[in-house]
């Protein structure tokens, strides 16, 4: 996701703040994740053929509707509404988790968000409308990016949703998702959020793919940073959530060969934040994930590769397999 709607403005990368204890964290996790990536730089990444890059200045986040090609899948929040607001969705409830099978993760509750919903373009000023995200006011939600070819974020994160969720079922958790593609658009940061906090999750991840300019690439895991504000307290939250992204981020980097964002998080591949609504709102260990940028070329070959997006499913699982194990 690029930064420019409703729950995302566009970070300014902060140098020193960040190198600090999230550097020597992830050096200590995943030494031989980061002696991976190493390895992958030398030889080279996969060789799944991609698009174009174009420049863009800046994150840009995309708000046309997308392209007639995107339908096609490459490599193979709800609080009290404002007066006037738009009516509500066709489905406002999560798509319903499936039997959970025997497993180490078995009593487990996990919740995958897939960023954005691929019909948030036909609905325009449904998704504008403002919710409360405890802070502030935000728009609902937005369409998300695309790659400059015109396939769009909310397709890749629904597809890479899916694979997490097949990965987790058979390790015994219980998955839900907040949306499966089954409601006319959202649902907005706010319920997002709060469907995680009704399940009573035991982790709770957000999938994105990042809009910033070329030349941009890698990934970064967004952690809740401290926050006591109106209807938002992410205090209990802040130690388990950056336990979960540090997890993340290291398998991440392990079983992908991604190297983390060249800008943001200091090389690090973990970034703080204290202006989503999505993570303000929780009540559960949460993280965003933003598992590239779709309008770099390289980074958009990986994104549209259908065996790497299994690979990125798989290093969130496990991250997520050793954070709920312990």
């Amino acid at each position: 996701m690029s930064y420019t709607g409703p729950d995302f403005e566009p970070p300014q990368p902060r140098r020193s703040p960040l190198r600090r204890p999230l550097t020597v964290a992830v050096a200590a996790l995943v030494p031989g994740a980061l002696l991976g990536w190493g390895v992958y730089a030398a030889v080279g990444g996969p060789d799944d053929g991609g698009k174009s890059g174009a420049d863009r200045a800046g994150a840009v986040r995309t708000s046309a509707a997308p392209s007639a090609s995107a339908s096609a899948t490459p490599g193979d929040d709800d609080g009290k509404k404002p007066a006037g607001s738009s009516p509500a969705p066709t489905s406002t409830k999560p798509s319903a988790s499936r039997p959970a099978a025997s497993g180490p993760l078995a009593g487990k509750v996990v919740v995958i968000d897939p960023g954005h919903n691929p019909a948030n373009f036909q609905h325009a000023s449904e998704i504008n409308r403002k919710v409360n995200v405890g802070t502030h006011w935000k728009e609902c939600d937005t369409t998300g990016t695309a790659t400059n070819a015109g396939w769009p974020e909310a397709k890749f994160t629904l597809d890479v949703a899916h694979r997490l969720r097949d990965l987790l079922e058979k390790q015994g958790a219980t998955v839900k998702l907040t949306q499966d593609g089954d409601r006319s658009y959202g649902p907005c940061v706010d319920e997002r959020a709060r469907i995680g906090n009704e399940a009573k999750a035991d982790a709770a991840i957000s999938i994105h793919a990042d809009g910033s300019g070329a030349g941009n690439r890698g990934f970064h895991v967004i952690m809740p940073g401290p926050v006591h504000e109106g209807a938002a307290d992410t205090r209990a939250i802040v130690a388990p959530s950056a336990e979960l992204g540090k997890r993340v981020a290291g398998n991440f980097v392990r079983v992908t060969g991604s190297a983390p964002s060249n800008y943001l998080g200091g090389g690090t591949g973990l970034v703080t934040r204290t202006d989503l609504g999505g993570l303000n709102l929780s009540t559960v260990p949460k993280v965003f994930i933003e598992c590239g940028n779709m309008r770099d070329g390289t980074d958009a070959a990986l994104l549209t590769s259908g065996s790497w997006r299994q690979k990125a499913a798989e290093g969130m699982s496990e991250g997520i397999v050793s954070f709920l194990r312990g």
